[in-house]
């Protein structure tokens, strides 16, 4: 009898355990607590900075299981510098040609953890119609109960550098502008 109470207690904690995993939530991207930053040098006297003002997505998270994904886009044209005519230029062929490629989009589906912290989320980033790997560090992360919204919600900051070359945005190099890109994301996304 102790034997297979022990046995069907087994089970129901394996089921349990299974049942835990399987609480894959959906968030949908908070817009005004979501953006990507991006950083370059100009000459190695200072850095040009802009954002994409327009975005949306999704993000899916099992924190059991610790496994996820992240689907956001970002709109060319609302890239903002601070600088109209700068960002009228970044808009050009020229740079990122949002005429024939009017976002940007990261999916990322490999979360990695540290204990109970995320510490990665890699994916691929798609810049004028090129897609690479990439992999955003996790500089903090956490899923609080938002008093004004009643609901949950996750979020962190993130950041990776890439190689722009890579995606066809070459312009400047021939006149002493870096290659390397950083890109620092800041997102929170509210539990559907």
């Amino acid at each position: 009898m102790r034997t297979s109470f022990i046995a069907l207690a087994a089970v129901a904690a394996t089921m349990a355990m299974g049942a835990a995993r399987a609480e894959t939530a959906t968030y949908a991207v908070d817009p005004t607590h979501t953006f990507a930053t991006f950083e370059i040098s100009h000459f190695g006297a200072s850095v040009n900075r802009g954002r994409f003002d327009k975005k949306e997505g999704t993000v899916q998270l099992d924190k059991a299981a610790k496994t996820g994904k992240v689907d956001i886009t970002f709109q060319i044209n609302s890239i903002n510098t601070g600088t109209p005519p700068f960002d009228k230029h970044l808009q050009s062929a020229d740079i990122f040609d949002a005429a024939k490629h009017p976002t940007a989009r990261f999916v990322g589906d490999k979360f990695t953890f540290d204990g109970d912290k995320l510490a990665s989320v890699a994916g691929s980033l798609t810049l004028k119609g090129q897609t690479h790997p990439v992999t955003f560090k996790a500089n903090q992360f956490a899923c609080y109960d938002s008093p004004m919204l009643k609901r949950e919600v996750c979020g962190g900051d993130f950041e990776t550098t890439i190689d722009r070359t890579l995606f066809g945005l070459d312009y400047g190099v021939q006149y002493g502008f870096p290659k390397n890109v950083r890109i620092v994301a800041q997102i929170e996304a509210v539990k559907q």
